[in-house]
């Protein structure tokens, strides 16, 4: 890409107020794809939030009595539009992002997704090879759409489910959603061809732990193994979830409790950067992965980036301040500028809020992204706003 010819500002605004924009110095940065944060990590991997809407009100994510019938969504005028999106992700994989995944809210719910997916599918890498794009989906809407979805080029659904239990996933969801029509979203996903489909479940003590069996049993035997189930542990995302340290359940006594029925053995990671462990049934019966940001932190090797529904870059899943790109989108700047803005944004990244997390005492001050102990930090933007 050649330079730009101006200075560009790139305005920072965070959750309920705004801080000073920063000027993003005249020189582009090339589209290498070697683009490296301070802490040598690349970026590989980008997540778009397609809307900040949901029909489920988990109380890990979106509590119903934070998010009601009162409570003011982003105006369709505040939203990226498809090609707005498509454009960013473009520029994006020139660098060094191969792998894009669709997130919310629930996307389903943003109208005529499809559309989105057919431009994302379009896009290939400087090496000519086409993003891997998925898409994360509470499932409700998936027995639909699903052929759809692998029409218009979706090539993998990950599923939220948290309880095959009726009554307990009713009481999660909190909109008295059955179970049967997640499942049926998967085996339409299935017969579509979206796979390998990974189904996530988000285990909170006191609430769903002892579903960990039910859907390590079910997931083994049908589908003939080929949907990975992960557990993830219930993290302090967002501001309004009201977490605690003791309902979170360690990732090594999920595993020790399902080895303890189906003895496992572990495997190595596919990707650098991947965030779940895997482990595999000794007998061939298919594997399953763990996602422990709270206990065993993996900051260290963190390739993802989050774009929100209105356009802000975010760094960090805790981040509380997002880089606001929608300026650049509607007003003068070039594909250039707007790649250098990225470039720059990431050579400056520093975040590894769950390795801090992980070094502070019980009583200890709270910690920024950047491991600034400060009392009065700003809240962190909620899951719901930029996906998982």
């Amino acid at each position: 890409m050649k330079n730009s010819s101006h200075s560009t500002v790139i305005p920072i605004a965070e959750v309920g107020h705004q801080r000073p924009a920063v000027a993003v110095p005249d020189v582009a940065v090339p589209a290498t794809g070697l683009l490296l944060d301070r802490l040598g990590r690349p970026l590989t991997d980008l997540r778009i939030s397609v809307t900040d809407r949901c029909n489920f009100r988990c109380s890990y994510c979106m509590p119903k009595d934070v998010f009601d019938k009162d409570y003011k969504y982003l105006p369709h005028s505040a939203l990226l539009s498809f090609e707005e999106m498509t454009r960013l992700a473009r520029l994006f994989a020139a660098h060094g992002v191969r792998k894009i995944r669709l997130t919310g809210g629930e996307p389903l719910l943003r109208k005529n997704i499809e559309g989105l997916i057919g431009q994302l599918a379009e896009i290939r890498t400087p090496g000519g090879d086409p993003l891997e794009l998925t898409l994360t989906t509470n499932g409700s809407l998936l027995a639909r759409k699903a052929a759809a979805l692998k029409a218009a080029g979706l090539q993998r659904v990950t599923v939220s489910l948290d309880s095959l239990d009726d009554a307990v996933f009713r009481h999660m969801n909190d909109v008295d959603f059955p179970v049967a029509d997640v499942l049926a979203g998967i085996d339409a996903a299935r017969a579509a061809g979206l796979g390998p489909i990974k189904v996530n479940m988000v285990v909170k003590r006191g609430t769903n732990e002892q579903e960990i069996l039910p859907m390590a049993r079910y997931f083994r035997t049908h589908h003939g193994g080929s949907v990975v189930l992960r557990f993830i542990e219930y993290m302090d995302v967002g501001a309004t979830n009201g977490w605690r340290m003791d309902e979170v359940m360690p990732s090594a006594d999920v595993i020790a409790r399902i080895a303890g029925e189906f003895p496992l053995v572990p495997l190595e990671a596919t990707t650098p950067g991947e965030t779940a462990q895997r482990w595999a049934y000794a007998d061939g019966g298919g594997e399953i992965g763990v996602i422990s940001s709270v206990t065993q932190a993996f900051c260290h090797d963190c390739s993802r980036a989050r774009l929100s529904t209105e356009g802000k870059l975010y760094l960090c899943l805790f981040a509380s301040a997002g880089h606001d790109l929608r300026p650049l989108l509607r007003g003068t700047a070039s594909d250039d500028d707007i790649a250098s803005a990225i470039g720059h944004i990431w050579q400056g990244r520093a975040d590894r809020y769950s390795e801090l997390r992980a070094l502070r005492s019980p009583g200890d001050p709270h910690q920024d992204n950047n491991g600034n102990a400060n009392d009065k930090a700003p809240r962190r933007v909620e899951m719901s706003y930029i996906g998982g």
